[in-house]
């Protein structure tokens, strides 16, 4: 995708990213103090973004000797009102390479796939207490709307509910 002062590039990424992108997501379940809660592994993500039918996309940044130090990973969505969204489910960049340009150059990347993809909106969620975080999507001029509540179900509440 591009280059900053450092050697870092931003690029689609592969399959064999994933042991890297899956690491990177437990550092990111640590800074966010639930480091127990990634079930995820690498092998699920090669199954579930680079099967039969993707579930997701992603950037990676990645440095010439360190490897990836970054990623975006993304997936549609659909909004009734607008039409087609880009949903960023998660931003990272390894401690030691923040403040580089590289959470920019990773954001600018999905926002140039969903100008191709014809997006009528990009969304994500930002914890209220990661303060740096929301000063880099304001600095970007990102519309933080903290009026919505997020709702959620998991596989006990599946099987409860359908039990009713």
């Amino acid at each position: 995708m591009g280059e900053t002062a450092s050697p870092i590039y931003v690029r689609k990424g592969t399959a064999k990213d994933m042991p890297a992108v899956h690491a990177l997501v437990q550092e990111l379940a640590d800074y966010e103090k639930e480091p127990q809660a990634v079930s995820t592994t690498a092998e699920t993500f090669v199954a579930d973004g680079f099967g039969e039918t993707p579930w997701f996309s992603c950037f990676v940044a990645e440095h010439p000797s360190d490897g990836i130090v970054g990623f975006a990973l993304y997936f549609n969505k659909y909004s009734t009102w607008k039409g087609r969204a880009l949903y960023l489910e998660d931003l990272y960049v390894q401690e030691k390479y923040r403040q580089h340009g590289i959470g920019t150059l990773l954001f600018k990347a999905l926002v140039a796939e969903a100008k191709v993809r014809q997006c009528q909106r990009m969304e994500w969620q930002v914890l209220d207490w990661n303060a740096p975080a929301i000063r880099f999507y304001e600095k970007l001029g990102a519309d933080l709307d903290a009026t919505w509540i997020n709702g959620k179900l998991f596989p006990a509440d599946f099987d409860r509910l359908l039990a009713q």
